[in-house]
């Protein structure tokens, strides 16, 4: 004898309603970043790309996104342009970036071929950004496909990363240096008490490179080589206890215009990089100027959590100690930190009143 049970009944209509909710709908997280876009789906890193973009400049068509644009970068020929969409980490090419988002969107694995899913986007921004610049993201991200469209601080989404309560009464003082902004803040109550936001970052690290290079050696060097540099033999301070070995650069001659081949050493960066770095520690010693004094005497107790790329620059954690006389911490893993706080805030989307709803 077979029993008939009404409950079981609404209970698959209700799974199978959000099966189908969930092949129609895709949740995803933007880190957009000047240097790295990370896109995070079902709490996995699906999309790590440079933004860039390689495009055809008689059809207009997009050639390139991403790493496959990166190696263009520097040795196109006149048919072919690479974009950089952001600078200073807003919007800076519409288009360009729309193009971006909408082609890492479709380097994501999953989804059906013939339904095309409704997106769900939470996307990290500055926090010193400005309505147009909030705007020009939101529209590009819509354009791209996304039909609610979330953002969220990036030193908030540095914040959740880490591991840090941002929910809780105590302060904590998050930096995030990108690849063209630096992002100071303190964070209590789920909310940003006070905040910095300069545009001098691993961009303006990379510039400083390639600039000392010209000026002390004679020689010019591009940016993809500058970058490399940064990664090989960058430093904050020049007595460093495991010192990287010296790194070979080429590049062209400016007194002959042969190609020749140098070896730098660590200092010689560190010494580059000093005025770049000084505008950091100052601006992280006026946002502690700012802070409320019970959250000042809490972020003496937390110390300070550095997150982004440049933030693994050899020596910063003890040059911005030294500055401040706190404790530094490195977040883990600090290049995806944004990423995965703004993750965790897609999972928690109702819970969190500091996102943005576009």
């Amino acid at each position: 004898m077979e029993w008939y049970l009404p409950e079981l009944d609404i209970l698959n209509t209700k799974f199978t309603i959000m099966g189908l909710f969930n092949l129609f709908t895709q949740e995803v997280a933007i880190d957009l970043g000047t240097a790295n876009t990370l896109i995070i789906n079902n709490d996995k890193v699906v999309v790590d790309e440079p933004s860039i973009v390689a495009i055809d400049r008689t059809t207009g068509k997009v050639i390139a996104i991403g790493k496959k644009a990166q190696q263009m970068h520097g040795k196109t020929h006149e048919n072919i342009k690479t974009i950089r969409p952001l600078k200073d980490g807003v919007i800076a090419d519409f288009q360009a970036a729309e193009h971006m988002i909408r082609g890492m969107i479709k380097m994501m694995k999953g989804g059906s071929r013939y339904i095309q899913p409704t997106m769900r986007m939470v996307i990290c921004i500055p926090s010193g950004i400005t309505e147009v610049e909030k705007r020009a993201v939101q529209d590009s991200a819509e354009h791209a496909g996304g039909k609610e469209v979330y953002l969220i601080h990036e030193p908030m989404a540095a914040a959740i990363g880490i591991g840090v309560d941002v929910e809780e009464p105590m302060g904590n003082m998050i930096i995030d240096i990108g690849g063209g902004t630096s992002e100071i803040a303190v964070i209590a109550l789920g909310g940003i008490v006070c905040d910095k936001s300069i545009r001098v970052a691993g961009d303006d690290f990379t510039s400083d490179i390639e600039e000392y290079m010209r000026r002390q050696h004679n020689i010019l060097i591009g940016e993809r080589t500058a970058e490399q540099i940064k990664i090989e033999v960058g430093a904050a301070i020049d007595n460093l206890e495991n010192p990287p070995n010296d790194y070979a650069v080429r590049g062209r001659d400016l007194m002959t215009g042969i190609p020749k081949e140098i070896h730098v050493s660590y200092k010689e960066i560190a010494h580059s990089l000093d005025k770049s770095i000084s505008k950091i520690e100052e601006a992280i010693l006026s946002a502690l100027e700012m802070t409320p004094p019970e959250l000042s005497a809490d972020i003496y107790k937390t110390g300070i959590y550095l997150a982004g790329g440049g933030s693994m620059l050899r020596g910063l954690d003890k040059r911005i100690s030294i500055k401040t006389k706190l404790p530094v911490h490195i977040a883990e893993d600090p290049l995806r930190a944004v990423a995965r706080g703004t993750g965790i805030a897609l999972k928690n989307i109702d819970n969190y009143q500091f996102l943005i709803k576009a």
